[in-house]
């Protein structure tokens, strides 16, 4: 794995200016921080052209992965790390041949290679953060082995702040880094229990950052969604099928369009059940209908879309009424479709909310609390229409909490809100003829 797979330009400029900066070398020495034989062998590369310190790393190079090594692992004012950090990236750069040196130092130290790299994540340094991550993501890349849970596990928690930074360098290196890690599935399972690296994801996309950074955050969601547990449940929790239909609609770059398809393909192979019907509801399957007619560079996208929308159709022919509702329902996405306002719709299935327990009509009363004033005036008017035809639903929706949070509603700041709960309410407080 080539360090160049993590690029920044901050680093770069950074590195540039510190390679020429002096670093007390010889004051280490008389504090008897640095032997004699370190003094000697950093002297020779210590701001010295590139070529030289080439040469030196050919001939020795192993002599000098531990050298860096350990004298990170020992001093710590900032701007020696800065320089130690540029050392060790300047050696593996465009060699990664190299990287087994650095690797094998846990021969000689078992805290190296990574104890100092990881000590250095929480300097109080952003190039030294930024710089130790980019290092840290080469070589555990390269491991051959499954990682260790105590090299991983603090990197990623360092990772899951840089991706809700509000740096961009943070977040674009954080994002890099994850993109190299995740296609190692022990990597993959450790960032799905770490929600905050999700979470990022997610306001990243939501803040529409370039066509880069897009593609490069729905890549680290495509190799999630290689995971069951990831694929069963990224939607529920993160709701990510209508983010990600927004993105694919707005696309300038063929390849962001693609990694969205790819996605969606992995979701609906590993966890068709929980996914088919939210895609529905987002309005996949016309907009996979329009991709389908479009001219593409890459075979591999037709493919993926011919694959994603042969699924939804099947899907929804096979769809009732009733079907489509407990989609929209489970999706949380409300909207003015035809069935709300069905009067035959309600009079053949309000009874069946009750089912498993009344689960569909916990769902309903729990949509009650969104913050979309469109969500908030479908479901109060739903309930509105559960109850005028199912006259023993009163009680129900009076012990779920439903009636109380309908006449909270009757005060909402948006009209319709107010309009759809007031009817509601009415209907709840009414007395049928019968009963009279």
């Amino acid at each position: 794995m080539s360090l160049s797979l993590v690029l920044n330009a901050y680093l770069d400029e950074s590195s540039a200016k510190i390679r020429s900066k002096p670093v007390p070398w010889e004051g280490y020495q008389r504090a008897e921080l640095v032997t004699s034989e370190e003094l000697a062998l950093i002297k020779k590369v210590d701001r010295q052209p590139r070529a030289k310190v080439e040469s030196i790393h050919l001939s020795d190079g192993q002599t000098y992965a531990l050298l860096y090594l350990r004298l990170l692992k020992k001093l710590q004012r900032i701007d020696t790390m800065q320089c130690l950090l540029v050392l060790i990236a300047d050696a593996l750069l465009d060699h990664d041949e190299r990287i087994p040196l650095f690797a094998r130092a846990v021969q000689f130290d078992p805290d190296l290679p990574y104890s100092p790299l990881i000590r250095t994540l929480e300097a109080q340094d952003d190039f030294v953060q930024l710089k130790s991550a980019q290092i840290l993501t080469v070589l555990l890349s390269s491991e051959s082995t499954p990682l260790q849970h105590q090299h991983l596990q603090p990197f990623l928690k360092v990772l899951s702040s840089f991706v809700q930074s509000q740096s961009q360098n943070k977040r674009d290196v954080a994002v890099q880094c994850l993109e190299s890690l995740l296609a190692r599935p022990e990597c993959r399972r450790a960032v799905w229990a770490i929600p905050r690296i999700l979470a990022g994801f997610v306001e990243i996309l939501l803040h529409k950052p370039g066509p880069q950074m897009s593609y490069q955050v729905i890549f680290c969601i495509w190799l999630l969604s290689f995971e069951q547990d990831v694929a069963e449940q990224i939607n529920k929790k993160y709701d990510i099928i209508p983010l990600l239909i927004t993105v694919a609609q707005a696309a300038v770059k063929e390849k962001v369009i693609r990694v969205i398809i790819a996605t969606f393909s992995n979701l609906i192979t590993k966890a068709p059940s929980e996914n088919l019907p939210a895609m529905l509801v987002a309005q996949l399957l016309p907009f996979s209908k329009n991709l389908s007619t479009r001219k593409w560079s890459d075979e591999d996208i037709l493919e993926d879309v011919q694959y994603v929308r042969d699924e939804l159709e099947r899907n929804f022919e096979s769809l009732t009424t009733y079907d489509e509702y407990l989609s929209e329902l489970a999706s949380g996405h409300l909207s003015w479709t035809p069935v709300h306002e069905s009067d035959a719709f309600w009079r053949e299935n309000a009874s069946r909310l009750n089912d498993r327990d009344y689960e569909q009509l916990k769902t309903l009363i729990g949509l009650l609390g969104s913050d979309d004033p469109v969500v908030l005036a479908v479901a109060v008017h739903d309930l509105g229409q559960y109850v005028k035809h199912y006259e023993r639903g009163k009680r129900i929706i009076t012990d779920l909490g439903g009636k109380a949070r309908a006449m909270e509603l009757m005060t909402h700041p948006d009209p319709d809100v107010r309009y759809y709960a007031l009817l509601s309410v009415q209907e709840l407080v009414s007395h049928p003829w019968s009963a009279v």
